[in-house]
């Protein structure tokens, strides 16, 4: 039978220095803390030991001192004459000194040095756990570029240089993204937690309006430069996103620098972000025209702003009306959001509408329609019987979110006003 190879700690020592990222006074201090540890649970205190750790050979030597004594009370810290002699050979001691005697590994016993190897990968990971948190705690907002190693139904799992785990879950995924091993994937860092003391989770995002800020900032060397400013980004994932950009240098116009000679720059972008509509805007404090801009390209024929936190309700000309809601509402919940408040999109005659046909607003068949039906109406701007009337049947269901029963019941009562 095969001799059962010795314990050493020589291949943790190794293991230690070579593969793991630790300062090497951190790398001293946990080795020494390590067998310190183990001396008081052998010796009952490590008071009168030291410890000599050479992280370089992945080596170390331990010493206990003794108190050279007539007569011993301690044996652990203390031995006689004649103790000294017997265990060093030398007879140039005396009563008073001190000996320092090296012990070997195998003074720990085989349990006590299979107790020093799991306490020592146990602080490793521990010191690797608080290495990973802080360095992906300070970069949170920062752009990250890596590899899928696993892609499931619920998340993608992505690995750094090191190894480190990044999790994208799917909430985080621009709808309709599908990921595959080996994929290269750009996001940007959202959060850095620790759960239940495990490995730190790292969670990805590139539904973030941050993200889109990182990639501007990557492709737009003025703003990288500090010439140009992105003062504010809101997403629709997927759908939409307004950028609102200010420039620094008159000389400069901050839309044109980031759409680029025939949209080079945003082309980039907007592929990144599978196809999402970018509208690049000219930041301004003013917050009428900031909706202005926003809603472009509808034409806006009044804005009232209201009281601070009201309802801003913007008129437009029924033939503008569709733009500036966008679809499904994407475009003035964007506006909306460009200047953090809720806006409403009002039908507005023109001018010449007194030669048409006379039109009916809806509040005037309360009697004949409920009114938290006119009320869904009059938010998506059909504030007349001709409004309603102008668009089609599935428009109005999806937009005022209606079963199509009540869509048709309306449009029976509104056409036969006109009949």
């Amino acid at each position: 039978m095969e001799k059962e190879k010795p314990i050493t700690l020589i291949d943790a020592f190794k293991d230690f220095k070579e593969e793991k990222n630790i300062d090497r006074p951190v790398m001293m201090g946990v080795l020494k803390d390590v067998f310190l540890t183990q001396i008081a649970k052998t010796f009952g205190s490590s008071d009168n030991f030291d410890v000599i750790v050479n992280v370089d050979k992945g080596t170390c030597e331990i010493y206990q001192n003794f108190d050279i004594v007539e007569e011993v009370e301690n044996p652990n810290a203390e031995m006689t004459l004649e103790q000294v002699k017997a265990d060093s050979g030398d007879d140039d001691y005396e009563i008073g000194d001190q000996y320092a005697k090296k012990l070997s590994l195998a003074s720990f016993g085989r349990r006590g040095i299979l107790n020093i190897r799991q306490n020592l990968q146990g602080r490793i990971m521990d010191i690797e756990k608080a290495n990973v948190y802080k360095k992906y705690s300070d970069k949170v907002g920062e752009l990250f570029g890596g590899e899928v190693y696993q892609a499931w139904s619920k998340e993608a799992l992505v690995l750094d240089e090191d190894g480190n785990e990044l999790h994208l879950p799917k909430s985080e995924q621009i709808p309709g993204e599908r990921f595959k091993k080996s994929d290269n994937i750009r996001a940007i860092i959202k959060s850095v937690e620790m759960r239940n003391n495990t490995t730190p989770y790292i969670t990805l995002s590139r539904v973030s309006p941050e993200f889109l800020e990182r990639l501007f900032e990557q492709e737009v060397p003025e703003i990288a430069d500090g010439l140009i400013t992105v003062k504010k980004v809101v997403r629709v994932p997927g759908e939409r996103a307004k950028v609102a950009v200010e420039s620094y240098d008159d000389r400069i116009d901050p839309i044109g620098a980031c759409i680029g000679v025939k949209g080079g720059r945003i082309l980039g972008i907007v592929r990144e972000l599978r196809n999402e509509n970018i509208d690049v805007i000219q930041w301004t404090q003013n917050p009428q025209l900031m909706i202005q801009r926003a809603l472009n390209p509808a034409r806006v024929s009044y804005i009232d702003m209201g009281e601070p936190g009201d309802k801003v309700k913007v008129f437009m000309l029924p033939e503008e009306v569709k733009k500036g809601i966008g679809r499904g509402g994407c475009n003035v919940q964007l506006a909306g959001m460009l200047v953090d408040r809720e806006i409403e999109v009002w039908r507005e005659l023109p001018k010449d509408a007194a030669d048409d046909e006379e039109d009916v607003l809806l509040s005037e068949f309360s009697n004949e329609i409920d009114q938290w039906v006119i009320d869904r109406l009059e938010a998506i701007g059909c504030d007349t019987a001709k409004s309603v009337l102008a668009l089609s049947a599935e428009d109005i269901a999806k937009r005022a979110d209606l079963e199509d029963e009540t869509v048709e019941e309306v449009l029976q009562i509104l056409r036969a006003e006109f009949e």
